[in-house]
This record gives C-alpha cells, sequence and structure tokens, in this order.
C-alpha cells in the first residue's frame, strides 16, 4: 500500500497564466478523496487522467474562492457522468446553504445526492473513517474558520511468521489466534505473541495544510507524518504580510515540518507575485532539506517499508 497526492493547482487566489488555485486528489488505499476545489479543478483531473466517478469524498479546507468554486461545477458534471452514490463533502459551516442554493438553481435532478458534512474547525478529531483509513482535522489559524485534513492508514492486522509457524509447529488455530493478537498455550509453555507476529508495514500519513499562520500546536498534530503539505504563500522576509493576510512564510512551513519531525515536506498556494518558485524553495530548504514544491500536475507518493521475515 501506498498515499500518492496529485498536485492539481498550486496558486493562492489571484489568477494567473499558469498557476491553479488549491485542488488535490489524494489516493491512499486506491481510495481517492479530492482535498479542496480551486476553479477549474475538473479539467485539471482530466489533464492528469483521474476519474472523478472514482471520487470517494471531497474535503474543503474553508469557504474562500480560491478553495471551492470549482466544486459547483464538478458536482454537475458528475451527475452527466452518471454518478449514483452519493459523495460526502466535508466542510466547515455555511457550507450546508452554499450547497443548497446551488442545487436548487442549477442541480435540482442529480441522480445521486451530495451529502455536506459540517467540519468543526476548532477540533482535532476523527471526521472519516473505514476498514483502512482515517481522516482527522486539523484545526487551522486563517481569516475564517479553516480546518487541514490528516490522512492516517490503519495499522495492518498482525502476521505470523515462517520462521515462528516450523520453529513451535503451529496449528491453523494456532495461528488464527496469534493473529488476534493471543498469546500461544503450547506443551505448557506460553508463547508471548510478540515473539511470533510482526506488523507487515507500519501505516503511513499525509497531513495537508492549506491557509493558515504558523502554529506550534499544528505541528504537534502532524508529527512524524510521512508527507506534510504546507502552505508557504510568501517568502520569509514577508512575515509582517503573512501574518496580517492568515497566511504562512516559507519559513513558517519549514518551521512546523522541523518541529514535528516529518518524512518530507512539500510547499505551495504560493502568491502571484513569484513567477520563479526556486527562491522560496531554497529557503524553505536552508531550515527543512527535504523540501520540495508541489508542482501542478506532480505526484508525490510515499511507498510503504515492509519487514522482511
Amino acid at each position: 500500500m501506498s498515499i500518492a497526492v496529485t498536485i492539481l493547482g498550486n496558486s493562492s487566489a489571484k489568477p494567473t497564466t499558469k498557476g491553479h488555485p488549491s485542488a488535490q486528489v489524494v489516493n491512499i488505499n486506491e481510495q481517492l478523496f479530492l482535498v479542496d476545489a480551486g476553479e477549474g479543478v475538473q479539467r485539471r483531473m482530466a489533464q492528469c487522467g483521474i476519474s472523478p466517478l472514482k471520487l470517494r469524498a471531497v474535503f474543503i479546507s474553508h469557504l474562500h474562492g480560491d478553495h471551492v468554486f470549482g466544486l459547483f461545477p464538478l458536482l454537475s458534471t458528475l451527475g452527466l457522468y452518471g454518478r449514483r452514490t452519493p459523495l460526502k463533502i466535508y466542510a466547515p459551516r455555511p457550507f450546508g446553504e452554499i450547497l443548497e442554493a446551488h442545487l436548487r438553481f442549477f442541480d435540482k435532478d442529480l441522480p445521486y445526492t451530495p451529502e455536506w458534512v459540517e467540519v468543526d474547525t476548532t477540533k482535532h478529531h476523527i471526521i472519516f473513517e473505514n476498514d483502512t483509513t482515517e481522516v482527522w482535522s486539523l484545526p487551522l489559524r486563517h481569516r475564517i474558520p479553516t480546518a487541514g485534513y490528516l490522512f492516517r492508514q490503519k495499522e495492518p492486522p498482525l502476521n505470523v511468521s515462517k520462521f515462528a509457524i516450523e520453529r513451535y509447529s503451529l496449528s491453523l488455530a494456532q495461528i488464527v489466534a496469534a493473529k488476534r493478537g493471543e498469546d500461544i498455550e503450547q506443551d505448557g509453555e506460553i508463547i508471548p505473541n510478540d515473539r511470533i507476529t510482526y506488523r507487515p508495514y507500519p501505516p503511513l500519513a499525509y497531513a495537508y495544510c492549506s491557509d493558515t499562520n504558523y502554529s506550534a500546536r499544528l505541528a504537534t498534530m502532524v508529527e512524524g507524518v510521512d508527507l506534510l503539505y504546507h502552505e508557504a504563500t510568501y517568502e520569509a522576509a514577508e512575515r509582517k504580510t503573512a501574518k496580517e493576510r492568515g497566511h504562512s512564510t516559507t519559513a513558517d512551513a519549514a518551521n512546523v515540518a522541523a518541529k514535528a519531525g516529518v518524512g518530507r515536506l512539500i510547499i505551495g498556494h504560493f502568491s502571484s507575485r513569484y513567477r520563479d518558485l526556486e527562491p522560496l524553495l531554497n529557503e524553505t530548504r536552508e531550515i527543512f532539506p527535504q523540501s520540495d514544491i508541489a508542482r501542478e500536475g506532480e505526484t508525490f507518493v510515499v511507498e510503504e517499508k515492509r519487514e522482511k521475515q
């Protein structure tokens, strides 16, 4: 299993001739999630070869236009494509009112149901969960209520090592019990579970942190994630402007990554004033060397590291 993040847009609010506003598709355990939906998102998905019919859910960080304007045309197109299964949209209040107005005026007869799930932007808690995956909200510090999202694989089931099976001549019933986490009793001896089982791979995690001021608290919430996306709208010298507008600098993003001890950092949501992004990347790498630009059209993949038994 792996986590793959495809960057559809990496620019901030003002349109540019090259960049597109915020949008990403996160593929975790072959489940596709759209994270933010700036203008033109469905066209960007088509250009990247991603079918919108495969989307399991949508996560909107906040209700500024550059993060949500592209969602409503996508909802209409999904109806034209014949989607039948409901689509959950996780977003802060008052997204429900906006969605209701759109459906009333433009999409009364969709063949599927868009379902709004309210995100409490003040809490760090699980908002989505299934057998293999969980998504946590991340309170951010922007001008309006805003949440980031932490995608995390659940721990895989225990495996029983082949060496242990042979050494202890384990029966099928004993193997099944060991996989449940139980110790094994054999000939009056207790064999501890951790002596015969192992986790096949450590679970992976990806954190998406859109518009926000620097937050030390955020660093604790994303501690140890394999891949972190953190906005870096401005260069380090624009610290005052960033703070006033509820955004981060390259240094802010790098400091969060360093404090959290993440595996890799990608920065995005760049101001339209920057035509050359390399100086921003260089500033970031001065603090956190394992940094990259969230270049549009690029897919960042985190591969699992399986234990050898």
